[in-house]
């Protein structure tokens, strides 16, 4: 071998990965062949990041927006040494990912997945998922290094000033998100963000003018990024260039094009898409390792000299910024202690114990209120207390009751991102991957617009349970209860496309103190998503001197009225808006001697989690009457209400109408629900 350390180094991410690729007969090897100059220039000569220590709060974020691409980040986390970090937070002595776990590339438990995974590797700071995705939830670790700064540095003490390194292709420029999460950066004047495109100028189906030919650096200027070309990625000295440009301004995000060689060496795939999604194989591997001047048959090979030299790099420069750091913030604490214990408390996600107590009750109320109105109310109550709650919609906040307005909250904008209201604007996909980044950083995010527009947010709601994120999604105008808008509005299956997302809570409340004990249910979770589904059309609040208490939604299901008897023939199963209906029904039906339970089940999801003998006694396994009700599809439901049941739904797509007449038409009313017990227990008798 021959050339430079930093030639050496280069070579050793580039026939890691191509080693890796084949030895799962799996994986895509182009893109690490073609990036690693970028990836080494970015950690080497750019990153404020101390492999010894993952959890740095003021480290610069590294997101592999390209994700399968995934073998060039696991070869620079093992390159840098960086440290393994244990499920409680605690750095571990052994390496993120050893030279045997790149060897189980994407093998069944180890720490290379095919895409990377946040929390399964560290240093994966994100799992960035289908294309477009990584650069959007960058855009929210960027806001939230923003906010973060705003609200705690001080004059002499600059406690946060990362930045973000994100590297996109081809495939995340095409996918809208992508448009959407870097009209919000620009718009915003995110000046710690930096993406870096990789120009290779192929997909896997071939050349991209194929399907793509826009000026993308045209593109970015439109939008209000600074804009830098360097012509060849192997150019380390031009690459460094460019991120030193990056650094000395921070008026707006940056975007970086980087022209490259898709399967960079390879004699016979270089700038091909058979480079893309497949190992080059033995023979190609071998002529391209002659071409780096490296041993044909040597595999997973680290020379002597390269760890080194990356630990005299990013590694010494970033213990001694953390080193900087940690004396800045013990200095801080003396001289803004308010402020250091508030920091502290964010950083370890400890909830203030002021913001359970500020959530409200509601007195019984026969007119009540919309479910989405005494959201705001408690939203407002408890962000009052919990500083670092920051989120906002998607263009609808006035709808979605979403907007905080206590003084001092603030609106985060081009000039001002201390500001706890975030506007989105018209980007459901992007601010729901934004609020992904925010939580990442530590922040507890939402983000809020109507619940059929969980259609177009999906995909990053996805990843938020997946990563274990404990974002909190307001959705309102959760039914056909919305009216006259109709079915394009009228959110039908989504519900049920929710609740199958694992690790999601989907929680419906019946009334306003349904709502309040949601919340209270919701601050203590580490790490699972909410999704909150509220009414537009108002509902009584329920007299819980008469019902059953409202702390009962906490479980997911709860005996809101019992049977007269104590013994129940026939249960009444209700969610959201549609509770108060069955509470209508349980009295025609008490007064005409049946024996009827009302349930309120805002959340499978919590229900899920109790015992078996409490599901038993709010379900008992002996009654087999069962009636449903939710104006929504029925899908799902039989889980409840088993063979015997019924289920009153929504099973088409709504229509336009008065909300009156919608529940009428789908046999959504006291009556409707009456009769469906009797004819149930007629048949069990």
């Amino acid at each position: 071998m021959s050339g430079s350390i930093q030639k050496l180094s280069i070579d050793t991410i580039r026939t890691l990965s191509m080693d890796a690729v084949q030895a799962a007969n799996s994986g895509h090897p182009g893109t690490p062949m073609a990036l690693a100059p970028v990836a080494y220039s970015v950690w080497q000569n750019a990153m404020r990041y101390n492999p010894a220590d993952p959890t740095w709060p003021d480290r610069d974020r590294f997101v592999l927006s390209c994700g399968h691409a995934s073998m060039l980040l696991y070869s620079v986390l093992h390159l840098t040494g960086v440290r393994s970090v244990d499920a409680h937070g605690h750095i571990e002595q052994g390496p993120a990912v050893s030279l045997d776990e790149i060897r189980n590339f994407r093998q069944l438990n180890s720490k290379t997945p095919g895409h990377p995974e946040y929390r399964w590797t560290t240093g994966v700071e994100t799992t960035t998922g289908p294309l477009g995705q990584g650069i959007a939830t960058s855009v929210g670790i960027a806001i939230a290094g923003g906010w973060l700064a705003a609200r705690y540095n001080r004059p002499g003490f600059e406690l946060f000033s990362h930045r973000v390194f994100a590297l996109c292709g081809d495939g995340d420029l095409m996918e809208g998100v992508s448009a959407e999460a870097s009209s919000l950066a620009g718009h915003l004047k995110l000046g710690n963000l930096c993406w870096i495109y990789d120009n290779n100028r192929i997909t896997i189906e071939g050349h991209t003018d194929l399907a793509f030919s826009e000026d993308v650096t045209a593109r970015f200027k439109a939008l209000g990024w600074r804009t830098q070309h360097v012509r060849d990625a192997n150019d380390v000295d031009a690459l460094s260039a460019a991120l030193a440009e990056f650094e000395r301004s921070s008026e707006a995000p940056m975007m970086i094009v980087v022209d490259s060689h898709i399967g960079f060496g390879s004699p016979h795939k270089q700038d091909s898409h058979a480079a893309h999604g497949e190992p080059l194989g033995e023979e190609e591997i071998k002529l391209t390792k002659r071409a780096y001047g490296w041993p044909e048959d040597a595999k997973f090979l680290v020379p002597d000299g390269v760890r080194e030299h990356f630990d005299s790099g990013v590694g010494a420069r970033g213990a001694a910024l953390q080193a900087a750091w940690n004396a800045l913030r013990e200095r801080y604490a003396q001289q803004h202690p308010a402020e250091a214990a508030e920091l502290q408390a964010l950083l370890s996600g400890n909830v203030p114990r002021e913001c359970e107590a500020a959530i409200p009750v509601f007195p019984a109320d026969p007119k009540g209120m919309a479910t989405r109105d005494a959201g705001g109310k408690v939203l407002n109550a408890v962000a009052a207390k919990l500083p670092w709650l920051v989120g906002g919609s998607a263009d609808l906040a006035p709808s979605t009751k979403t907007l905080l307005t206590f003084e001092g909250a603030g609106h985060f904008g081009p000039t001002n991102h201390g500001g706890r209201n975030l506007h989105f604007g018209i980007r459901e996909f992007a601010m729901s991957a934004a609020c992904n980044g925010m939580a990442l950083s530590g922040l507890r995010s939402y983000g809020a617009s109507f619940l059929v527009f969980t259609d177009y947010a999906r995909p990053a709601i996805r990843l938020a349970a997946l990563m274990e994120l404990p974002v909190v999604f307001i959705f309102t105008h959760d039914s056909i209860g919305l009216g006259e808008d109709g079915p394009t509005h009228q959110p039908v299956e989504h519900l049920a496309s929710l609740r199958a997302i694992p690790n999601l809570i989907v929680i419906r409340p019946a009334d306003a103190n349904e709502v309040a004990e949601s919340w209270r249910a919701i601050l203590p979770l580490r790490h699972e998503p909410v999704m909150m589904a509220l009414s537009r059309q108002a509902v009584p609040t329920i007299d819980r001197s008469k019902f059953g208490s409202a702390a009962g939604a906490a479980r997911g299901a709860y005996v809101l009225a019992e049977a007269p008897s104590g013994k129940p023939e026939v249960l009444l199963i209700g969610s959201g808006t549609e509770v108060t209906l069955c509470l209508q029904a349980w009295e025609k039906l008490s007064a005409a001697g049946v024996q009827a339970r009302v349930v309120s089940m805002p959340s499978w999801e919590l229900f899920e989690k109790q015992s078996q003998s409490y599901r038993d006694q709010v379900l008992p396994p002996a009654v087999k009457a069962r009636v449903a009700v939710e104006a929504a599809s029925p899908f799902g439901w039989e889980r409840w209400i088993g063979a015997h049941g019924r289920m009153l739904g929504v099973p088409t797509f709504g229509a336009s109408a008065p909300i009156k007449q919608l529940y009428e038409k789908f046999g959504l009313t006291p009556d409707g629900i009456a009769r469906a017990a009797q004819e149930l227990l007629a048949v069990a008798r």
